[in-house]
């Protein structure tokens, strides 16, 4: 059985060293075989972007020998070895514009002692060009491979310094466009699609691979390689868990895979959320998804914007929307889905244009939005809220309903007054929230505009049908679901029915007071 590793982002370290590698050089050999090429690949953070990088750097290195037994290897290729500029951002933590400057004059002092020159110029830019071409001048056409290109962007989100910022990169990445006659190849990498026009204006728009349907699956594992490369690992975890095959199956589907980066092509598994989960000695359905350091800018950002994340998730978008954007006008939607949040349900076409469904991936990842937008939206700390998910989730198995409203009163009066917002989306983006965060069914009538959100939540021998009202009354709330009969889709599910109408005071910023009724069968 193969070890597995969740942090090694060196192809060459893992090949040598004996781990667990799937084989993604089929599509890769597609990237390599025409004699030029200039890419771009969006995908959220720790999804093997720098294995892949790494994996290209071996490659145009001429390392033949570590690819025995890989697609690759018996492809009509000579092996010839390029000079490789590899430009590693991950690891950039700042929002000022000269701390940029210094990292990337550091990074060419790199470059340059690798390849014994000197670095020429007074910028970075101008440096960067003048090596580009005097590593040509000495060892041929150069290999350029840029791992998450827009780290220096995403720490200075917000900030007053991101035009210098930008200034900056925009200099830097010109520059492989002016030296472009001496690169055999580029590849950038990066989490967003920001719009070439801000960014790469100066260089030739690099071919954007990110929801292309060929390479969908280049990176994360699809079923087959998941079954297939893991089945020694499926089976010993299995067993520990005291599960069927099958059963452990579905779980793992449900908990981490999900990621769909086109259309119509075949949802992937999150690498790292997988390792993680075979390398415990003790297996469990853990949530991995923030350990692996996922931006929580993006729910900070939401939170400003005041954005209908829950319209987002009911009602279809135009695949206009999840295009590229600019870096001063950004949009939640799309960064949501190149973070790893959302991605593609499904699609449909209409009227010529293509619209999509968008969800949460899996569990993994609906619960970690949810807890951490509440943190965002609230300053609750996050274990408070995972305590009061579990204690909500008890009551309303034993049909407390005095128990559940109370703990989601608590909650809101917990929320310190200067960070709750004069705004009814906001509180509604609490609510709807808080009851997907317990794995509840949230109706179609959250995202109309006349103030209220609705939910049914089922648990033990109970469900609860939630009628919430903004400045509005209980009553009002308890009408509504009687006069739609809400419950009437339910009345066959063997479960008690409760319906609950309450009030949210928009002036005291509190939920004040509520009617509970069963319905009786």
């Amino acid at each position: 059985m193969k070890r597995l590793t969740s942090s090694a982002s060196s192809f060459e370290e893992m090949i040598k060293n004996g781990y667990l590698y799937v084989d993604k050089t089929e599509q890769i050999w597609n990237l390599i075989e025409p004699p030029l090429g200039t890419y771009f690949m969006a995908r959220p953070r720790r999804f093997g972007k720098s294995l892949a990088v790494s994996t290209l750097e071996a490659i145009f290195e001429g390392k033949k020998d570590l690819f025995k037994g890989l697609a690759i290897y018996n492809k009509n290729y000579d092996w010839p070895s390029y000079p490789v500029i590899h430009l590693d951002f991950a690891n950039f933590k700042s929002s000022k514009p000269e701390k940029v400057e210094a990292f990337l004059n550091d990074k060419l002092t790199m470059v340059a002692g690798k390849f014994q020159l000197e670095l020429r110029g007074a910028s970075s830019a101008t440096r960067f060009e003048n090596l580009i071409n005097d590593i040509f001048a000495n060892h041929g056409k150069v290999v350029i491979l840029v791992d998450e290109y827009d780290k220096p962007i995403l720490e200075s989100l917000g900030e007053p310094h991101l035009k210098d910022v930008l200034e900056t990169l925009k200099a830097f990445y010109t520059c492989i466009k002016s030296a472009d006659k001496n690169e055999r190849f580029v590849f950038i990498t990066g989490v967003s699609r920001f719009s070439h026009v801000s960014l790469f204006s100066g260089m030739n728009n690099p071919d954007d691979l990110s929801m292309l349907p060929e390479y969908a699956t280049m990176f994360g594992y699809t079923q087959t390689e998941f079954e297939s490369y893991f089945a020694e690992h499926i089976d010993v975890a299995s067993q520990k868990l005291n599960m069927s095959r099958e059963e452990f199956l579905l779980t793992m589907k449900k908990m981490y895979d999900g990621y769909r980066f086109s259309k119509n092509s075949e949802t992937v598994y999150n690498p790292v959320s997988v390792a993680k989960f075979f390398k415990a000695q003790e297996p469990e359905f853990l949530n991995f998804w923030f350990e692996t350091g996922t931006p929580t800018f993006v729910l900070d950002y939401c939170k400003k914007t005041k954005f209908d994340f829950e319209k987002l998730l009911t009602e279809a978008i135009p695949q206009l929307s999840l295009s590229a954007y600019e870096i001063d006008n950004i949009n939640p939607l799309p960064l949501l889905l190149q973070t790893g949040y959302l991605t593609i349900k499904d699609s449909f076409t209409r009227n010529r244009r293509i619209y999509y469904h968008m969800h949460f991936p899996n569990d993994e990842v609906a619960w970690a939005f949810e807890v951490y937008l509440l943190n965002a939206y609230t300053g609750t700390p996050t274990q408070d809220i995972s305590a009061l998910a579990s204690d909500l989730a008890d009551n309303i198995a034993t049909g407390n309903t005095d128990e559940i409203m109370e703990l989601i009163k608590n909650f809101f009066a917990k929320i310190p007054y200067n960070i709750q917002l004069e705004d009814e989306k906001y509180y509604q983006s609490l609510f709807y929230a808080l009851f997907v965060l317990l794995n509840v069914d949230i109706e179609a009538e959250a995202c109309t505009n006349d103030g209220r959100i609705d939910a049914t939540a089922a648990a033990g021998e109970w469900r609860f049908i939630f009628e919430f009202k903004l400045n509005k009354t209980s009553e009002n709330a308890l009408d509504q679901i009687e006069e739609k009969e809400y419950y009437q889709k339910y009345s066959r599910d063997g479960k008690r029915i409760m319906l609950v109408g309450a009030n949210f005071n928009f002036k005291k910023r509190q939920l004040t007071d509520w009617i509970a009724k069963e319905i009786k069968r």
